[in-house]
């Protein structure tokens, strides 16, 4: 097993916005980007959690790439539509910001939507997502991203893995939480593999040549993730449109970037990342009580189908992150020591030393 330490859940996240304020974020910001990141770990999504701290936002940060204290500026607003302008800022302070809006425009118009335009990458998708439950809301919330997906027969890379996270409240049971990609895997699960030194599934990606490969480095040194499915003989062609329909809605209709023109973390340039959001209220369709009640029928129903032979439990889409986040909340964060190290870099390159003691 990779060794593994652990790590304060408080602790880790007042590290996280000492680093970002340390790069000039303004403190309430660097709180909200901190939260963000320490909420993947927490959910046990270490992909996008603060492995990334360094190479995703400090590298551009100290580099002048991404600006620290951006104004958001509104392009257009109207009862139940916002359009938003990053400047350049952190993507999870401008989400953030944009999914509490939409929320806001919601509970007076039903239904909201919001785009960003000109924002870096936000982190976990669902996290927005999921601040549309506390106010008995449905939640959506996509994201463009850099092009690290081929489109189905083809290569290189054109295509961001695109997210999608839909975030639904229920009763008793545990609210449905859908958060992702529309490739086979992020780019960070590579990275997971690549720094454990563990091979990927064949079927995750392909090298340069166009092969499916095992090897995580030939992925990330000029190969490409494969869409959602897979190979074409698996109708990845599926994943390749829901990555394309995530692209238009948070890249095109926001007038951001899109396609092989989202920015790469290592870009000179400004990323120009979009995002799309959205909020429902539940009750001017129906009765939240209602529709929480058939919430948990529906889920109850499909936790009580037969199991296949060997398993013992059917999941619903975010149960086991949540459980996750139970769990880890009471005893601790665990971050693999790659992942450790990954953060004493960044502490050296930000001149905050990553100095927490595991537990």
């Amino acid at each position: 097993m990779p060794e593994t330490f652990i790590y304060p859940v408080e602790a880790l996240k007042d590290y996280v916005a000492r680093f970002f304020t340390a790069l000039k974020v303004p403190e309430t910001d660097a709180h909200i980007a901190a939260d963000v990141l320490v909420a993947a770990d927490l959910r046990g999504i270490n992909s996008h959690g603060v492995i990334r701290l360094q190479s995703y936002y400090g590298d551009r940060l100290l580099r002048g790439k991404i600006h620290p204290a951006a104004p958001i500026t509104v392009l257009q607003e109207n009862p139940a539509t916002l359009a938003l302008d990053g400047s350049n800022g952190l993507g999870q302070v401008v989400a953030y910001r944009a999914m509490s809006r939409c929320i806001e425009l919601a509970e007076n118009a039903g239904l909201a939507i919001t785009t960003v335009r000109n924002s870096n990458h936000y982190g976990i998708a669902g996290y927005y997502a999921m601040m549309a439950l506390p106010e008995d809301m449905i939640g959506i919330s996509l994201t463009n991203s850099q092009p690290l997906v081929a489109p189905t027969f083809g290569l290189p890379a054109v295509l961001g893995t695109n997210p999608i996270a839909v975030a639904i409240p229920a009763g008793e049971e545990e609210p449905f939480v859908l958060d992702m990609a529309t490739s086979i895997v992020t780019i960070g699960r590579i990275a997971v593999h690549h720094k454990s030194g563990q091979p990927i599934p064949a079927g995750w990606g392909i090298n340069e040549q166009g092969d499916l490969t095992q090897d995580p480095a030939e992925v990330l040194q000029g190969g490409a993730l494969l869409p959602l499915g897979g190979p074409a003989e698996l109708r990845g062609y599926k994943g390749y449109g829901l990555s394309l329909l995530v692209d238009l809605l948070s890249g095109v209709l926001a007038g951001a970037a899109y396609g092989a023109k989202v920015g790469h973390p290592a870009d000179h340039g400004a990323a120009d990342v979009g995002h799309f959001f959205a909020a429902i209220k539940i009750d001017n369709f129906r009765p939240v009580d209602h529709f929480k009640s058939d919430m948990d029928d529906y889920i109850r129903a499909l936790k009580a189908t037969p199991k296949l032979p060997g398993q013992d439990r059917i999941y619903i889409h975010g149960e086991k992150e949540a459980e996750n986040m139970r769990k880890y909340q009471q005893e601790g964060v665990p971050l693999l020591a790659e992942i450790v190290d990954a953060l004493v870099q960044a502490g050296q390159a930000a001149g905050v030393p990553f100095d927490l003691k595991p537990l």
